[in-house]
């Protein structure tokens, strides 16, 4: 039986670390600046600078976990997110703290895409969809509690405890997922620069990995900034971090809607519907600052990311399933080059308190990249979102 042995529990519980991670920061943007006496356009650049490594560092992960396994690699990054957050946690400065989150963004990235490739070798294609949901359930839950735990220590205790939290699950969970089984996936032959040019020898896969620049700036780069928009108004870092944390629970909520209707539609639908919600979240949070057009705009762009992103992640696993790995994490790399983007360009904004306008550009860039997506998704082949969603990890 290939899945035996796998507890999809123990396997979410990394994804599940990871986003605490990467949305943590979000909400304390403002205490850092505060502790460090610092503008917040200047603490923004760790927040930049966690998603240029988490991109960047991901086609060596992708390389890494197609030669030498899936659970080996997943213990790995998640020992050196553990050493990377115990860094952020006692940074004695602004530098330091950068620094410690550029190694954050290159250890933690190579959790969750190596997690669904490794379903896709251990989960028959009629049973991976439900394992798939399960994985993203997890991910929803950790961002919700990055965002909240975030604001929450902020406020009370310290913005360090976030990350000191973070460091202590994720070296226990290094230690306790040697009790998954490795894949039985065959390992890739020829180096890595043989498998790049197997990742990208396909024109869908080279579009797809240059297309994921401008939808990883919608989807990714800007929502670091509503936490900020929202403390500029006045509201203190625990209720921005709660509200912000709406974000996760509706991604909790998408993956559930994906699950249902999957086998039902085209993969293009949840391109236009899922996009359509972004675009009307970022106009919403443009218009106005304040906590309930904030929480609309976090439920928003959350059930964009659980409908519109995850269709598109899935869709670059397809692209090259004999190199699946280095596949996805090409996409990825590209993604977070744009989160990376978005979030530096969102910087000269929130700088200068200007979070209106950032979320109308925010805006104005989403409804080109929707547009793309749908006419694009519609003209590849396998249209259906079960296919797709299937595909995830691997077909």
């Amino acid at each position: 039986m290939p899945n035996a042995g796998l507890n999809i529990r123990l396997l979410s519980a990394g994804p599940f670390v990871t986003m605490i991670d990467r949305f943590a920061v979000a909400p304390v943007l403002i205490p850092i600046a505060v502790d460090f006496h610092a503008p917040v356009g200047a603490v923004a650049i760790a927040a930049t600078a966690y998603y240029l490594a988490y991109g960047l560092a991901q086609p060596f992960w992708g390389f890494a976990s197609d030669r030498a396994g899936r659970i080996r690699i997943i213990r790995i990054s998640l020992a050196a997110t553990a050493a990377a957050c115990t860094l952020s946690a006692v940074a004695p400065n602004l530098d330091f703290l950068i620094v410690a989150r550029i190694i954050a963004g290159a250890s933690v990235c190579a959790v969750l895409p190596t997690a669904l490739v490794y379903v896709g070798d251990m989960i028959p294609f009629n049973r991976r969809h439900a394992v798939i949901a399960d994985v993203l359930a997890a991910v929803a839950i950790g961002t919700a509690a990055g965002s909240l735990g975030g604001g929450l220590f902020a406020h009370y205790l310290s913005w360090r405890l976030i990350f000191a939290a973070t460091a202590v699950l994720a070296a226990v969970l290094a230690v306790v997922m040697g009790r998954l089984p490795e894949s039985d996936a065959r390992p890739s032959t020829g180096g890595p620069f043989a498998q790049l040019r197997q990742a990208v020898r396909r024109p869908w896969a080279r579009f797809l990995i240059l297309f994921a620049i401008p939808e990883g700036a919608m989807v990714l780069g800007f929502l670091v900034y509503f936490a900020p928009a929202l403390e500029s108004t006045g509201t203190n870092a625990a209720v921005a971090g709660l509200v912000v944390a709406t974000y996760g629970a509706a991604v909790l909520a998408g993956t559930r809607v994906i699950k249902r209707v999957a086998s039902r539609i085209p993969a293009w639908v949840p391109v236009v519907v899922g996009g359509a919600m972004g675009v009307a979240g970022y106009l919403t949070a443009a218009a106005d600052q304040h906590a309930v057009a904030i929480l609309f705009a976090s439920v928003m762009i959350g059930l964009c990311y659980a409908i519109f992103h995850s269709t598109m992640q899935a869709w670059a696993t397809d692209i090259a399933p004999e190199v699946r790995g280095t596949a996805a994490a090409l996409f990825v790399t590209s993604a977070f080059t744009g989160g990376a983007i978005g979030s530096g360009a969102g910087a000269l904004f929130a700088q200068a308190h200007q979070y209106g306008r950032l979320f109308l550009v925010a805006a104005t860039l989403s409804v080109p990249v929707v547009i793309i997506a749908a006419l694009t998704r519609a003209r590849y082949p396998g249209s259906t979102l079960a296919e797709q969603v299937g595909d995830l990890a691997g077909s």
